[in-house]
């Protein structure tokens, strides 16, 4: 046996997505950093082997994807990739080799593959000196110490062998009080999951299941029980099984068991659903993944214990260093073996029922605290292993929010080593730090904005060569959704009219000025006029779903006439404001005999939702839509100064600068100073990869939004002179160290080219010294 000594700054055991992001991140620092990994690719149940597909915010809440080295990486994976995604079984290698290039480019950054945590070794009682890790394959043994460490194991194996305090199982009702709480604690945990992949051969393929394979006869057990068959080609969620056994311990057993029910569902739907059968004719089983993707395990217990409130009441933390929003997803322990499924899913995915209702969360803050572990003084945890009851769990467990903590701790590790201070410190002594960091890296947290005292660009005024204004839509608008939508969606979204079963509301940001006049694209089929009631509200932000956010700025009875279909109803408003930026929501209350159109297109920062009881508001479709609205004067809504905001993405306004769409490229942004100032780095953050999750996007995808080919320019002698030059760009953030710092009073961003938009745009303009 071969044995290796080595020492890093930072330690992080465990290579899927909240790991991965850890170590990058720490490493981007400055600090001396490995990565250990104990399989032969990077991203866990996100990897080729398991092929997940990571989920967060955006699966409801429009603009809730996730930013940061997430996005650097799925922006590059879509990029790249010729492969459709879907929810589960299409993950394929180029994603493995996106990370692994990353990896690979990432300075200060040392990897181990297909290398276990074997021991933990400790120097004191609250710290870890080292561990010890095997080399698959390479009888190899390497011990590794380091400053800090960051269990990233979704096991929490290194927290397990160092002594921490861990939860199993779920808490019962009478110690927290969560409304998705047992009403007695047990040892029950969500169960593994493992997948396949299907190819149509275009001829009909037998399938033979072997003899030991799960032999089902039952359709009750699918079509009644929450076991839906939504796609043909790629594995299903609920393929899974815990309980009974243990998702560690047992964890052979349970591949074994997950083996054998896939053989028996493909054969199912192949051979005797007498539906399904028929549209699996031509279909072949390509793959059946062999690694189970874990839910949950171990959960280390940290600086602050996270229940299920905290994310259900938005609950605002001063340490906030990352954000969810999926919903609270707690699978029926023993899937397969149990009555029904997941209980969202047995129910039908009903979005109004007591249980969507008491689920809905986000998007809500994640505090640094429980990131840290209690009991050992030099190490952080991110991942499923976090400081969380198993109902909270259900929430932050998803993997596009792991990849956030995972950022944080990173961060933070590098932190705490450059002011010298213990991570147990950080909350206190550094937290600011670690924020403004998360942000100036790409990262968006709900309640912080840039106050970065180093940015310049923070003391500009700005202008523009033009701006966009907000005028509304309708459903004849072409559709600009920027590649979201296939042609058989754009089509169904043109004609869509959504009846007034349920209150229904539209964000509308606003500009300087007035609101003379506000007008809806309505129907009514009946022989009857009919009326609507119309309010308009003040919100907090896009994601203000309460139903009653104030008093109303405005409130009118609307008019439908009879046999009615797609006729525009005007309210004449005059409403003043002075309020440059933000949002209000024009909302129509219910009255089933009228239906409000869709707009054929999504206005950029402008979402709507609908009420689905108890006083909050849900997201309106899948990408959160746009109700059509017309608007009178025009809003300003993009004007330039919004790229200081402090926010790069829609929130408490648009947050966004765009160009006239009717005025051809070239289009500027330009930052002017009283005196001048030395710049050597300009930061930008531009538009797209927000509004919906990843696998809504198609193969080799560049968002339209993005800026392709642009110019830095700064005012030297009277010219403006280029000193960075962007081509071929599809990514959101891009930092430009320049060749030599300029002295400038101006500073402006040429954009030449998108990528497909008509309008030039960008989120956000940093400049530093």
């Amino acid at each position: 046996m071969k044995v290796k000594k080595e020492s890093y700054q930072v330690v992080v055991c465990g290579g899927g997505l909240a790991g991965f992001c850890a170590a990058v991140a720490a490493a981007r620092q400055g600090a001396k950093t490995v990565l250990i990994h104990d399989r032969p690719v990077f991203g866990g149940n996100a990897s080729s082997e398991i092929r997940v597909t990571p989920h967060g915010a955006a699966a409801f809440h429009a603009y809730g994807r996730e930013t940061g080295i997430i996005s650097e990486l799925l922006i590059e994976e879509r990029a790249r990739n010729h492969e459709h995604i879907g929810e589960n079984g299409r993950t394929n290698s180029i994603s493995d080799m996106v990370m692994y290039d990353m990896a690979v480019r990432t300075d200060h950054l040392t990897f181990y593959l297909n290398t276990s945590v074997l021991h933990v070794e400790k120097s004191d009682d609250r710290t870890i000196k080292s561990i010890k890790a095997n080399v698959a394959n390479a009888e190899t043994e390497l011990h590794i110490e380091g400053d800090i460490f960051i269990d990233c194991t979704g096991d929490a194996i290194v927290a397990d062998k160092a002594g921490c305090e861990w939860r199993w199982g779920s808490e019962g009702f009478d110690e927290f009080r969560e409304p998705h709480a047992p009403a007695e604690e047990s040892s029950d945990t969500m169960g593994n999951s493992i997948h396949f992949r299907a190819v149509d051969m275009g001829r009909p393929v037998p399938f033979e299941a072997p003899e030991w394979a799960v032999k089902h006869e039952n359709p009750d057990y699918f079509y009644k029980q929450g076991r839906h068959f939504y796609d043909l080609e790629s594995g299903f969620w609920w393929i899974e099984i815990g309980v009974p056994w243990n998702t560690i311990y047992d964890n052979e057993t349970i591949r074994h068991e997950l083996t054998r029910h896939t053989l028996g569902i493909w054969d199912w739907m192949k051979n005797k659903d007498s539906e399904i059968k028929q549209k699996a004719a031509n279909y072949a089983l390509d793959w059946i993944g062999q690694v189970p993707g874990k839910r949950e395990s171990r959960r280390v217990i940290g600086q602050y214990f996270m229940t299920e409130h905290d994310p259900a009441n938005n609950v605002i933390f001063p340490d906030e260093v990352a954000f969810g929003g999926w919903f609270i997803d707690l699978h029926t322990p023993g899937g397969l073996l149990a009555p029904t499924a997941e209980p969202a899913s047995a129910e039908g995915y009903p979005e109004t029922s007591e249980y969507a209702r008491k689920s809905y969360c986000g998007p809500y803050g994640i505090p640094f605290r429980m990131l840290v572990a209690k009991d050992v003084d030099n190490l952080m945890m991110a991942g499923r292993n976090v400081s969380v009851t198993h109902a909270a769990l259900g929430t932050v467990r998803v993997m596009a929010t792991t990849a956030l903590m995972g950022q944080a701790v990173g961060v933070g590790a590098a932190i705490a080593l450059e002011k010298r201070i213990a991570v147990h410190d950080i909350y206190k002594d550094a937290i600011r730090d670690v924020q403004q960091i998360l942000l100036r890296d790409g990262c968006f947290l709900p309640n912080i904005q840039n106050e970065d005292k180093s940015d310049l660009a923070r003391l500009a005024q700005v202008s523009a060569s033009s701006s966009a204004l907000v005028y509304g839509a309708g459903p004849e608008t072409e559709d600009k959704t920027y590649g979201l939508r296939n042609e058989k969606e754009k089509i169904r979204r043109a004609n869509l009219a959504e009846p007034l079963t349920h209150r229904r509301g539209q964000w509308i940001a606003i500009g300087s000025g007035n609101m003379d006049s506000l007008s809806v694209c309505l129907s009514n089929s009946t022989k009857e006029e009919q009326t609507v009631k119309a309010i308009l509200l003040e919100v907090n932000h896009i994601w203000d779903y309460r139903t009653e956010p104030g008093q109303p700025l405005a409130e009118a009875e609307l008019i439908v006439p009879a046999n009615s279909q797609g006729v525009w109803v005007d309210w004449p408003l005059q409403l003043a404001h002075n309020r440059k930026d933000g949002y209000v929501r024009l909302d129509l209350d219910t009255n089933p005999n009228v239906e409000w159109h869709s707009a054929g297109t999504v206005i950029p920062g402008h979402t709507a939702a609908f009420d689905m009881g108890e006083g909050r508001m849900r997201r309106y479709m899948q990408d959160g839509g746009t109700l059509s609205f017309k608007v009178s004067p025009p809003q300003e809504s993009y004007r330039p100064e919004q790229v200081i905001s402090g926010v790069t993405r829609p929130h408490q306004s648009t947050n966004i600068w765009r160009s006239d769409p009717n005025q051809p490229l070239a289009q500027w942004l330009a930052l002017k100073w009283e005196s001048p100032q030395t710049i050597s780095e300009v930061h930008l953050t531009f538009p797209g990869h927000l509004l919906r999750e990843i696998h809504n996007y198609a193969p080799l995808y560049r968002d339209p939004q993005c800026p392709k080919q642009y110019d830095v320019q700064a005012w030297i002698n009277d010219v403006w002179v280029t000193v960075a030059r962007k081509e071929g760009n599809y990514h959101r953030l891009q930092k430009h160290i320049l060749d030599q710092p300029v002295t400038t009073s101006q500073i402006r961003i040429v954009v030449e080219a998108t990528n497909g938009d008509a309008s030039a745009a960008i989120y956000e303009v940093r400049c530093y010294a």
